[in-house]
């Protein structure tokens, strides 16, 4: 019996399970992938690393920003603005944006690769969880759901609304995500003069939505390496394509004709990766969504509220509070959480 079960190891979920964790509760976090930090993901391949989620932080509030000033103190994110001036900080993660997530899963109980297949409320008044791989079941006290809506909803509907309430679920299917697709494409080393620029932003436009050379983020890059990033229409275009290589060359016959950088669409590898709730076209409004049953479960994430790793750290607060009311009222570390790292 675990006092609190944490479904999503992404940024949500893991500041929440920090918080209860920190205040003594008894937490487990259980994570469908093989990594934590959800869209801040970094993908190993061909000898280096590189980011096909989140490619930087752009800290707004106090707490986020105090928070990257901490990572920043730690060597674990970089300014990657600096060399142009004027520009608004934003910052990278040279070993890739996933040692962020690392970072703040320290002395967690975090369960990879195992995709929760069922929930159910039992007759003794616990919450059961079902895991796909092993069958095993879960039982805890409380339930925390840090996944997108619409995955929380394929999950907790069969539930039902005697269960759940009415409102609930209704509020759940109302979230609606646009969807990315994420090309990374290595390059010979040396070959081709570089260009002036770190990143590039598209601006409404039907093929692209941004492009970065990522291999700038990285302590003595062997090759170059560069990321794009799909509009929402055309991912949603390609979404069920079963081969990904050519749009993924469609988006480098693009960049490379719209920057005019001819070789660019001829990567020496390519590998591309479908993001099928990449941001929140209608999110929630509040920082979390909280069902009316017996047991308390609390829904957040980048959809509650706002719709980037900031807004997923505020919400991620807010969960570990609703939850914190409903079972013992304990003393949570609130902001003070990160001085456990400091």
């Amino acid at each position: 019996m675990n006092d609190v079960v944490i479904i999503g190891a992404g940024i949500a979920g893991l500041v929440c399970a920090q918080q209860l964790s920190q205040a003594g509760y008894s937490v487990l976090v259980v994570e469908k992938s093989r990594g934590l930090g959800g869209r801040m993901a970094t993908r190993r391949l061909h000898g280096t690393w590189a980011d096909h989620g989140a490619c930087y932080l752009k800290p707004k509030g106090e707490l986020f920003t105090s928070f990257v000033e901490l990572l920043c103190d730690r060597h674990i994110l970089e300014n990657w603005s600096e060399l142009q001036p004027n520009a608004t900080p934003r910052y990278v993660a040279p070993a890739g944006m996933s040692a962020i997530a690392k970072f703040i899963a320290q002395n967690l109980n975090i369960l990879l690769n195992q995709r929760v297949t069922e929930v159910n409320l039992t007759s003794a008044k616990n919450w059961r969880l079902t895991l796909e791989s092993s069958n095993e079941e879960l039982t805890a006290q409380a339930l925390v759901i840090a996944i997108p809506a619409p995955q929380a909803a394929m999950l907790l509907t069969p539930l039902g609304e005697a269960v759940l309430g009415k409102q609930f679920l209704t509020d759940l299917s109302s979230v609606e995500y646009y969807p990315c697709m994420s090309a990374i494409a290595g390059y010979p080393p040396s070959f081709h003069p570089l260009p002036n620029w770190r990143a590039s932003s598209f601006v409404d436009d039907a093929i692209l939505g941004w492009i970065g050379l990522d291999s700038s983020k990285r302590p003595q890059p062997q090759q170059p390496v560069f990321v794009l990033q799909s509009s929402a229409n055309f991912a949603q275009l390609h979404l069920e394509a079963s081969d990904l290589q050519p749009i993924g060359h469609e988006m480098l016959k693009y960049a490379a004709q719209t920057l005019e950088i001819p070789w660019l669409e001829i990567p020496e590898w390519l590998q591309v990766h479908r993001w099928r709730y990449a941001f929140p076209s209608n999110p929630w409004q509040d920082k979390v969504l909280s069902a009316k049953a017996e047991l308390p479960l609390v829904c957040c994430g980048d959809w509650c509220g706002g719709n980037l790793v900031e807004g997923a750290m505020l919400s991620g607060l807010a969960a570990s509070v609703e939850i914190n009311n409903y079972l013992k009222q304990l003393v949570l570390p609130g902001e003070n959480f990160l001085k456990v790292f400091a």
